[in-house]
């Protein structure tokens, strides 16, 4: 696995995971006030790890546990003589109390989950700048044990009903706890703790994605030298910024092979390839080879059965093309750093695999390749701020999330060429109503699905039986939940409309209100 880049130029901060759902939300609020911070699972925490990661301050992060359990997870007592600021969040509190004598309560009325307010109880601390301009502050918690006495050198700076000691300090140590989670959108101040905290700690605020450019290239160099790469480049953001910071860093040691398998939107494969081999110049392999995919496709319904025949015909074709690159001993991935956070194991430590699907269908370890992942670091919205950084259009890296098997998945039922057709075209019409009323950026995802079902209708005075599409549309942060757009009835009934009219071969639409969970976001 590829080390992290990691520069001694900036300043880190620290943050010991115990298994909390919403620790890479602490990374991310961190990353937006351009500080650079690593998560880490407690359990790869030691003397020797502290001592070559230097922090500049550590945050513990909420979890699951409780620390009266056999096992519970615990930092190493070194973190706290480190001499740096401390925040912890949560079960953070409650191991901070618990490390350094205090005492955490279980029972009977001490839960607390969901909305709660948090007042003051009068005294100044730094951390709270900004804070209690009214008489109470809306936080999110969710506790099962509580604080019942807080640990020598400490005060309490915010009570709730359940969480007595909702906020506590010791300034002179720089350490401060809280029982909530300042991250979470619920917290609607949250913000402000950690901009406090990053102050105090002294952070330069210089993570910045010019920064960071200039840093991965230099880093590309040295580990490519004068060797060739090679980089399947699907079109979406991450395989497009990567590329681009690649060929910046190397040039035309650098080849990029876009397979074409009939699946892709309308004009896509003409704008991703003009835009990379005729603006920026790279290399671009077009490897068209739509017979071959629709044709291995023909006759096949079952939504499983199309991943993996589009899965394994992809590292067929990717691998043909590659061989023919001689001298190539580097694959580019685009691997962004939430897939390096949960290819760490939290009960045994680090994992040596990235998922399958960033692993383009293992064809590193098939093909002998060494791995060149220059996003590693970063988060999708660190990816698209690198990507402007890098010049590529603002239409085009801010793309919704395009699926790898493409509309196969949204074509459920048989596939054919004229349904792919159809749904090209209503889905180019979709998004372009989408667009014209200005809610492209609003929208996590959006797209049309063609249904396995022919209806009814009339148009002019003849008898139509045409198929029938679905409308999709999901907000969300990750894709991990998602939950449908309120658009108008005026907007559905304007873009039905034009579907209908523009599109021969649909003669209904229908729009999918349903959120994620139950329903995923893709309909196969």
């Amino acid at each position: 696995m590829t080390e992290l880049i990691s520069p001694a130029a900036h300043d880190r901060l620290l943050i010991i995971d115990f298994g909390s759902q919403v620790t890479q939300l602490i990374a991310r609020r961190l990353r937006e006030l351009s500080v650079f911070c690593e998560i880490h699972p407690f359990n790869t925490v030691d003397d020797a790890f502290l001592k070559e990661f230097a922090p500049k301050a550590v945050i513990l992060s909420g979890g699951p546990s409780s620390v009266f359990a056999d096992g519970a997870p615990m930092p190493p007592q070194s973190v706290f003589d480190l001499g740096v600021p401390i925040l912890g969040i949560c079960y953070g509190q409650q191991v901070m109390m618990h490390c350094l004598g205090g005492q955490v309560e279980r029972g009977h009325g001490t839960a607390e989950f969901g909305r709660a307010f948090v007042k003051p109880t009068g005294q100044a601390l730094d951390l709270l700048q900004g804070w209690f301009a009214t008489d109470r502050e809306q936080v999110w918690m969710s506790h099962g044990d509580h604080v019942s006495k807080i640990a020598p050198g400490f005060e309490v700076y915010g009570t709730s009903p359940n969480a007595p000691f909702a906020i506590t300090g010791d300034p002179s140590r720089h350490f401060y706890a809280v029982q909530f989670h300042p991250e979470v959108h619920h917290t609607p101040n949250g913000a402000r703790l950690y901009e406090n905290f990053v102050r105090l700690a002294g952070f330069k605020g210089d993570w910045t994605m010019r920064a960071y450019r200039e840093e991965a290239v230099a880093a590309i160099r040295e580990q490519v030298g004068d060797k060739k790469v090679i980089c399947a480049l699907s079109g979406g953001v991450d395989s497009s910024v990567a590329a681009a910071l690649i060929h910046e860093a190397v040039g035309d040691q650098l080849t990029c092979v876009f397979v074409d398998h009939g699946l892709l939107r309308k004009n896509e494969a003409e704008e991703v390839v003009g835009m990379f081999r005729d603006h920026m110049n790279l290399h671009v392999i077009h490897a068209d080879e739509v017979d071959l995919f629709l044709g291995e496709l023909d006759g096949v319904s079952d939504p499983e059965t199309k991943r993996k025949i589009i899965g394994r015909l992809f590292i067929d074709i990717f691998q043909k093309y590659a061989n023919q690159i001689e001298g190539a001993e580097f694959l580019a991935q685009g691997t962004l750093y939430p897939d390096v956070i949960e290819s760490v194991s939290f009960s045994g430590g680090p994992s040596v695999t990235i998922k399958s699907h960033h692993n383009v269908g293992g064809l590193p370890e098939k093909m002998g390749l060494k791995l060149v992942e220059p996003l590693r670091e970063l988060f999708k919205d660190e990816v698209r701020a690198l990507g402007t950084e890098l010049g590529l259009p603002a239409h085009f890296i801010g793309r919704h999330p395009f699926p790898g098997p493409g509309l196969a998945i949204r074509c459920p039922g048989e596939i054919t060429r004229q349904k792919l057709d159809i749904l090209r075209e209503a889905d180019a019409v979709y998004i372009d109503q989408i667009r014209k009323h200005g809610l492209y950026d609003e929208i996590w995802q959006a797209f049309v699905a063609i249904l396995p079902v022919r209806t009814v209708g009339v148009m002019g005075d003849g008898r139509t039986y045409d198929f029938a599409c679905a409308l999709r549309a999901v907000t969300s942060v990750d894709g991990m939940t998602a939950d449908y757009y309120p658009f108008s009835h005026e907007f559905l009934g304007e873009t039905a409309t034009r579907i209908i009219n523009e599109v021969p071969g649909i003669n209904r639409v229908t729009y999918d209100i349903t959120s994620k969970p139950p329903g995923t976001i893709e309909w196969e």
